[in-house]
């Protein structure tokens, strides 16, 4: 196909896009206003907010992969216009996410007494522990957001998800000002102020679906006629088929870098800072992409329930464009700014000096990563997620994992050699599921 036979499809997936990539922006505004805010309360807080971050993060991820098997399924039962199913879908993926999201709060709470076996400094532990258990008592809420969030993206509508998104994440800056540093006679929490303002936030936004729902008609029909279906153990089934794939492998994503911070913190809570900062950084870049791949996920599923093939490759390509573009430009910003982007987060010369470092190796993996994460997006709106998951496995954790431990601490590279292992764990990925795609059009009779 010539370029301008793709100028449609650039448009209609922007489109699409837009209100997830402005949510997925606003997401990590507030992560990097956080870690700004308690970067200038302290190092220490900052190498804590990182420890409990990654391994929060591994529980968080888990129950919103759960979420994501339900929007390729509402998307192609929307795409073939039929009501009834998509309604099924909503009333026992709500059930489902919900059973999962009570089990996995549990486990997480659990996972409090394994802290002081992970090899963290002891200042950083006693900060770490509190801010933990105010993260976890976020999660139930997060998830319930989730669940409807993926089904009102599974029927095209994003931009519901993008303003509670964004209102809370304006709560979660104005609580964290006030509580962090001790405004307008609050007394100054520190790193907890930070995980009150996260809980609160959290709390809000499933609140505030509720209340738009209730004022629309046509959203509100969908959730009454969910109530007197019947649940249905095979769509549940269904759902897990999809949903725990999908969810094993972002984990298996996320253990990768929560396991580099835990190494990160052997060498100590400059390194941890810095890793920290530059983590933020590639987030960001990295959470634009994933709001181009979930709208590219909607696109595919809609076109696999017309059954228009050929569309669904093309707005698959035409997604796989935007992200390489994007992540192209993110990388020379990162490589032109690895001096001066961090000041953004600390004054601290030597995690300064440890980030602009790492800002380089992360300007190298842009590519990969984007290209890992629009073409799981696409593999998704397939419904293909049990390979993607032991890709991402041998990846990750067989690839990616040992090759950082040997940068860092066998060559003693340091800080940078553990972003190494970051590098080559996502450039393995993105080319196998490169692949896979490849694979997966032959059943729609393309070459």
């Amino acid at each position: 196909m010539k370029f301008r036979d793709y100028i449609p499809y650039y448009k209609r997936n922007v489109h699409l896009a837009f209100p997830i990539v402005l949510s997925q922006i606003g997401q990590v505004m507030v992560s990097l206003i956080d870690n700004a805010m308690v970067g200038h309360v302290g190092t220490t807080e900052l190498a804590a907010a990182s420890f409990a971050n990654s391994v929060f993060m591994i529980g968080m991820v888990f129950g919103m992969g759960i979420t994501f098997g339900m929007t390729p399924l509402v998307g192609t039962a929307f795409g073939n216009k039929d009501n009834r199913s998509t309604v099924i879908w909503l009333k026992n993926g709500a059930l489902t996410h919900m059973a999962a999201g009570f089990i996995l709060t549990l486990l997480m709470f659990g996972v409090y007494l394994l802290l002081p076996f992970m090899g963290q400094e002891a200042d950083v532990l006693e900060l770490a522990k509190p801010y933990y258990i105010l993260l976890t008592c976020s999660y139930l809420p997060f998830i319930l957001f989730f669940t409807i969030k993926q089904f009102f993206e599974g029927i095209g509508n994003t931009k519901m998800a993008m303003t509670i998104t964004l209102t809370a994440n304006v709560v979660n800056i104005v609580v964290n000002y006030v509580l962090i540093f001790g405004k307008f006679g609050f007394p100054a929490l520190g790193l907890n102020g930070a995980g009150i303002g996260t809980l609160i936030s959290r709390i809000v936004m499933p609140i505030m679906f509720v209340v738009f729902i209730s004022r629309k008609v046509q959203f509100l029909e969908y959730f009454k006629l969910a109530r007197i279906e019947e649940i249905d153990f095979d769509r549940i089934i269904r759902l897990l088929k999809i949903g725990i794939p999908i969810a094993f492998q972002l984990i298996v994503e996320v253990t990768a870098f929560g396991i580099g911070a835990v190494m990160m913190g052997w060498l100590g809570e400059t390194p941890l800072a810095a890793h920290q900062v530059a983590l933020g950084l590639a987030s960001f870049t990295y959470m634009i992409s994933l709001g181009v791949s979930q709208a590219n996920t909607i696109r595919v599923s809609h076109q696999i329930g017309l059954k228009d093939y050929h569309a669904m490759r093309t707005a698959a390509v035409a997604s796989t464009h935007l992200v390489l573009s994007f992540m192209s430009v993110m990388a020379l910003m990162f490589i032109g700014g690895k001096n001066l982007l961090p000041y953004l987060f600390t004054t601290d010369i030597d995690v300064v000096r440890i980030a602009a470092g790492l800002l380089i190796v992360a300007a190298v993996f842009q590519l990969f990563d984007g290209l890992q994460v629009v073409m799981l997006s696409t593999l998704r709106g397939m419904s293909d997620v049990t390979a993607p998951m032991f890709i991402a496995f041998v990846a990750y954790l067989l690839i990616g994992i040992p090759t950082s431990y040997v940068f860092a601490f066998v060559l003693n590279i340091g800080a940078k050699g553990i972003w190494f292992g970051y590098l080559v764990g996502l450039g393995t990925a993105g080319i196998l599921f490169y692949f896979r795609f490849k694979k997966n059009l032959k059943k729609f009779n393309f070459d």
